[in-house]
């Protein structure tokens, strides 16, 4: 692409000559495959989401109050099934952040949350961030879907820009990012204070025009052959995004 100049001879970004300002996210459903991600509705989604977010990870684990999975979200913001209904409450009072939650289609209960946040149609930017999913979500397909649903549906309302940020020393939600197609773009160092503490945020995006082919490699994984009979993947969704060559 050749670099434009203005009348004064200085470089300028591209023109948008058709460009509108994109719809705020609706409160519509998102259905996949392995998870259905639902509008955030505190009176329906607490009591399940209570449940599976005191579940331990694992037989070893030794966080029984479940409390070390909520470190990079800044702890977590209740300390009992109330409590945390009265945080679902003000989570999905407000179009930013636009709260889910994720189903599991095995019994139609909640299993996580993820949310748009930081949602600007003027420019077409979107965020997808708080995530916090439950060990019901861990190392299933479901986990992925939730997200790749999410990010379909930013693209297909015509948004140019979808971010993940996370802090910077959160190394699961870094690869995360890259499994899913996300461009690493640097660190924001001293970005934020977080429960007393410094945090600097790692910035990922993916752009509309890279967005065809991030797609094409969730198709491929999303696909009934990729999964053997007991739901494991055959080729990992990691090995599909590494291909992905961004100039």
């Amino acid at each position: 692409m050749s670099q434009a100049y203005n009348a004064y001879g200085q470089p300028v970004g591209p023109a948008l000559a058709h460009w509108q300002p994109r719809p705020a996210p609706d409160s519509e459903p998102l259905a996949g495959r392995f998870c259905r991600l639902e509008p955030l509705d505190a009176n329906r989604h607490a009591e399940a989401l209570w449940q599976a977010w005191r579940m331990p990870a694992s037989e070893f684990d030794n966080d029984p109050d479940a409390r070390a999975r909520w470190t990079y979200l800044g702890g977590r913001p209740f300390d009992d099934e109330a409590g945390c209904q009265a945080w679902l409450s003000r989570m999905s009072a407000a179009w930013d952040p636009l709260c889910y939650a994720v189903i599991d289609p095995a019994d139609g209960q909640a299993a996580g949350m993820a949310t748009y946040l930081n949602i600007v149609p003027v420019d077409g930017r979107i965020e997808i961030g708080h995530l916090s999913f439950s060990p019901r979500m861990a190392r299933r397909p479901m986990s992925s879907e939730a997200l790749m649903l999410m990010m379909a549906h930013a693209f297909e309302m015509g948004y140019r820009r979808l971010e993940w940020k996370c802090d910077a020393l959160n190394a699961p939600s870094r690869r995360a990012a890259e499994r899913l197609g996300f461009r690493f773009e640097g660190v924001f160092r001293q970005h934020r204070v977080v429960a007393g503490r410094n945090r600097d945020t790692a910035w990922f995006s993916v752009l509309d025009a890279e967005w065809p082919v991030v797609r094409a490699c969730h198709r491929r994984w999303l696909a009934p052959e990729n999964f053997d009979t007991a739901g494991c993947q055959r080729q990992s969704l990691s090995s599909m995004t590494a291909t992905i060559s961004l100039s």
